[in-house]
C-alpha cells in the first residue's frame, strides 16, 4: 500500500490554549496511540490534503523534527462544522506483526454481460470494503470482476476473500450486481397493445406540436 509523508514536531503543551495557537498558525494537532503512552504533535493543515481529500486508502509515514519516524494510519479525524477546516487527527502506530483494520476502495474490473447484451444497469452496493491483514499485505484496491454478471446477477464479499487479507463484512453482503432498467422495466410490464398506443401517441404529440411551431 502506498504511503504518505506527514511532517510535524511535537507539541510540548496540549492545553486549550496551546491548541488554539497551532490552529491559528495554519497547523492541526495529532495525537499517534498504539505501543505506549500517546506522541502529541502537530503538523501543517497543507500536508493533510493528499491524504484526507482522496478516494484511496494510505498508510502514513509521520516523520517528526527530532528524527522520529512512525509507521500509522489515519485513525479519526475532526472537521470545523462551518468551514471544513480540520480541528484535530488521531493516528494509530502501525507494527509490522499485528494485524489492523482499514476501508479499502473497490476497483471493478471488466465489462458486464448483463449491461452490455441485456440492456441492465450496473449498481456498486459497496464502494469501500473494511479489510483485515497484516501491514504488507494492506491492498491500495480491492479488484471486483464483473466480466460474470448477467441480468439480475450479484457479486458477494466470499468471492473476493484472499488469502492475505479478510475482509469483515457477512459472506452475502453485495458487492455489486446488474439489475433490470427503470425504462425495460416499464416496457416489459406493458401488453403489446399497450406499447403501441404509448408509441402511437407520443408520435401524435410530436406531430401536434410540430403544427403549433
Amino acid at each position: 500500500m502506498k504511503s504518505i509523508t506527514i511532517k510535524g514536531s511535537k507539541r510540548e503543551s496540549v492545553g486549550k490554549v496551546a491548541t488554539k495557537a497551532i490552529r491559528n498558525a495554519g497547523s492541526v494537532p495529532c495525537v499517534l496511540y498504539g505501543g505506549g503512552e500517546p506522541l502529541h504533535f502537530s503538523a501543517p493543515e497543507l500536508g493533510f490534503s493528499k491524504l484526507v481529500y482522496t478516494p484511496n486508502a494510505h498508510t502514513v509515514v509521520i516523520k517528526l523534527e527530532d528524527g522520529t519516524e512512525v509507521n500509522a494510519i489515519l485513525q479519526d479525524i475532526q472537521f470545523h462544522p462551518l468551514t471544513d477546516r480540520i480541528l484535530h487527527v488521531d493516528f494509530y502506530r502501525l507494527f509490522d506483526d499485528k494485524e489492523i483494520s482499514l476501508n479499502i476502495p473497490v476497483q471493478l474490473e471488466g465489462a458486464a454481460p448483463g449491461v452490455l447484451n441485456s440492456g441492465g444497469v450496473l449498481r456498486l452496493n459497496k464502494r469501500k470494503l473494511r479489510v483485515k491483514a497484516l501491514p504488507k499485505n494492506l491492498p491500495d484496491v480491492i479488484v471486483a470482476n464483473i466480466s460474470g454478471l448477467e441480468l439480475g446477477n450479484k457479486l458477494y464479499t466470499s468471492e473476493l476473500q484472499t488469502e492475505t487479507y479478510s475482509i469483515l463484512h457477512p459472506d452475502n453482503t453485495v458487492v455489486c450486481q446488474v439489475r433490470t432498467s427503470r425504462a425495460s422495466a416499464k416496457t416489459t410490464d406493458l401488453p403489446e397493445g399497450d406499447t403501441a398506443a404509448s408509441e402511437e401517441g407520443a408520435e401524435t404529440g410530436a406531430g401536434e406540436a410540430s403544427e403549433e411551431n
